[in-house]
């Protein structure tokens, strides 16, 4: 399982995938990106999230499984069939790791509970991807990003922003993807801890509990204390007036993060005499001027062209960035510098770009993307013999 010099760290570890739609898939995609195989296990008709609204040249083979599915090999079994539940098994005893989102009432009638593994593969590590983490009452409900936005507070932070009673949702799959991202570094620490001990063991990653986490790092504010001393969501980010600024050509986001800053931006943009004044000494007038420094800048970005804008707040060293369109994103000329969008063929959708690993190591370079497969692509490559 260890890699040698510059290999990638994950090569030699095999997982056996049997998670679907973003949570789970997320997490393998990672691993794939880290040099692991990953093989994919879906039931006849294959993942749901094989199919959107969005067209696709191949049926099956939605834009958003091509960037979350890349790179794994298909595999389709129907596990009530014992034939095909056999063929699980085999891949099992030579598997380092296997994840999935089955419930877990399911996944025992299948018969590939942690007991049921673990007696197949005693070393393996198991990850249950859950809604709901087990010993709570809601332990066992089934459990979506937007019923997790709910639930975790996320869909009361937008009211709070711009005064709008209404709940939404964050127009993101954020607390699937937050949810892969634990998966991810549960299932590295669990290879660690296997390495170091020769012990395989169950991992539980819990949707509703990793995200509540990753919303109310901040968001928990004043809640956090016994009795509280206010009321929980933090100040800065539910701030209705901390929004991009209008210019002549755009919009551009500026963040003074420091309170002096405020008045200086007011004094680079435009209006010296506001920014001197001397209540701007004060650090605690700053503090309480939110709305007025916000309206201020905000008043003269609008006689401003973007550009000129970033010339200015770059020059001194204050961060701004314009703000651009979802559609123009893959444009951006740094990630195209950086290599961040890889533009390939793949063998049944033809040309499409897919993004890099983010992250960058000085021992290993990652190579060229890999494809997401077909539904049942790599079947004759496990069922032979």
């Amino acid at each position: 399982m260890i890699a040698g010099d510059g290999q990638p760290m994950l090569k030699g570890v095999r997982v056996v995938d049997m998670t679907s739609v973003v949570f789970g898939p997320y997490a393998t995609q990672i691993l794939v990106d880290l040099g692991a195989q990953v093989i994919k296990i879906e039931a006849p008709g294959g993942d749901v999230y094989r199919y959107s609204a969005k067209p696709s040249k191949t049926p099956g083979m939605a834009p958003s499984f091509l960037a979350l599915n890349r790179g794994k090999k298909s595999l389709v079994l129907n596990l009530k069939d014992s034939a095909d539940a056999d063929i699980l098994r085999e891949q099992l005893r030579g598997a380092d790791v296997f994840i999935h989102n089955v419930r877990e009432t399911a996944i025992d009638r299948l018969g590939f509970g942690y007991a049921a593994v673990k007696a197949i593969a005693p070393e393996i590590i198991y990850v249950h991807c859950v809604g709901f983490g087990s010993g709570g009452p809601y332990s066992g409900l089934q459990a979506y990003d937007d019923v997790i936005q709910a639930a975790s507070g996320a869909t009361t932070l937008l009211p709070r922003a711009d005064g709008h009673s209404r709940p939404r949702y964050l127009p993101s799959l954020i607390a699937d993807k937050v949810a892969g991202l634990h998966a991810a570094h549960a299932t590295l620490a669990a290879i660690v801890h296997r390495l170091r001990t020769g012990r395989g063991q169950l991992v539980e990653v819990p949707m509703f509990e990793a995200f509540t986490s990753f919303m109310l790092k901040e968001h928990l504010d004043a809640m956090t204390f016994d009795p509280p001393n206010g009321t929980a969501g933090y100040g800065r980010q539910v701030d209705p007036d901390r929004q991009p600024f209008e210019t002549k050509d755009g919009w551009i986001s500026i963040v003074p993060y420091v309170p002096q800053h405020f008045p200086a931006v007011i004094g680079l943009l435009g209006d010296p005499d506001f920014a001197v004044e001397e209540r701007w000494q004060d650090i605690r007038a700053i503090l309480s001027s939110g709305p007025e420094l916000y309206a201020r800048m905000a008043a003269l970005t609008k006689a401003r062209t973007t550009a000129e804008c970033l010339e200015i707040l770059r020059e001194a060293n204050i961060p701004a960035m314009p703000v651009t369109d979802l559609d123009n994103v893959i444009e951006d000329a740094h990630l195209r510098e950086t290599g961040f969008f890889e533009r390939g063929e793949h063998p049944s959708e033809g040309a499409l770009y897919q993004m890099r690993d983010p992250n960058r190591f000085s021992d290993w370079e990652q190579g060229p993307l890999g494809n997401a497969p077909l539904p049942g692509e790599h079947d004759n490559e496990f069922k032979s013999g």
